[in-house]
């Protein structure tokens, strides 16, 4: 059992929980992954480790409430324990040796993207940070953000906040105003990363993202996160999550990725009517 030690609800739909892991604190890298359980009849849920602290051994875990364990996960509080945390897996984001970058991030792929920053800017790495939201009220990790970056725009799709427009608008910018970057990282919605790819190809800048997205067993058993990486099959989580962005059929992932949509709202729906009844 693992105990959770820091709830903090970062938006609506977006939650931010410290678990109690000192065995994984003391290994993990940005860009790995966490396999949790909530109960013991609970499915198992790959999570990206947004966060960590070595001395404290804890783990931090940032996910959007979408399906039925991720809103079982959102009814648990501090002090409560989870059945099951399993990790790191995955392999960790190359950051050594890179001196400027530029770090895009989407929604609650956020999560993922400031754990590489933060790595990047403790290797003395100059990190330009683009952060995308629909609006003011989905910002998240922004303070965490500007601590880890030298440069950072936020947009949102609405002009509420930040800047409108799109987070490809603030990286051509930034781009085009003589910025030479080593390499560019993307984490978010697949077709974020998509057109992010298509820009940076343009520029011949070298692009690396995370394909967490696409991710649902986490052991590459169940070959849902399956993908085409240079005419070649990969599994997102056992030969990532990282791949070079310029080489992803991502018309094939987003194909994929939208398999499952329907049947995570009808599960997350049958628990919230549960929660409901037993009020």
């Amino acid at each position: 059992m693992y105990k959770i030690v820091r709830k903090k609800v970062l938006n609506p739909t977006v939650t931010l929980m410290d678990i109690e892991a000192p065995l994984i604190a003391k290994k993990a890298e940005p860009g790995q992954f966490i396999i949790l359980r909530v109960n013991e009849d609970g499915e198992r849920i790959p999570l990206t480790v947004a966060d960590y602290d070595r001395e404290k051994g804890t783990v931090t875990i940032i996910f959007q409430i979408v399906g039925a364990t991720t809103e079982l996960l959102n009814h648990k509080n501090e002090g409560e324990y989870i059945q099951d945390f399993v990790g790191p897996l995955g392999k960790a984001t190359e950051t050594e040796g890179l001196k400027k970058v530029a770090v895009v991030g989407g929604g609650v792929g956020c999560a993922i993207a400031f754990p590489v920053a933060k790595k990047l800017h403790e290797n003395g790495c100059e990190v330009h940070s683009i952060v995308g939201f629909r609006n003011k009220d989905l910002v998240i990790l922004e303070d965490e953000f500007k601590n880890a970056s030298s440069v950072l725009k936020i947009m949102t799709d609405d002009g509420s906040y930040g800047t409108k427009g799109l987070v490809t608008d603030a990286l051509k910018e930034l781009i085009d105003a003589g910025n030479k970057y080593d390499e560019v990282i993307a984490i978010g919605p697949v077709i974020m990363m998509k057109f992010v790819c298509k820009l940076t190809k343009e520029y011949g800048i070298k692009t690396v993202v995370s394909m967490n997205p696409i991710m649902i067993d986490g052991t590459g058993m169940c070959g849902g996160c399956r993908l085409t990486v240079g005419g070649e099959t990969k599994f997102a989580c056992v030969d990532g999550p990282d791949f070079d962005g310029h080489l992803v059929d991502f018309d094939e992932a987003l194909e994929r990725g939208s398999m499952y949509r329907e049947f995570e709202s009808k599960k997350r729906e049958e628990v919230c009517n549960l929660f409901k009844e037993v009020k």
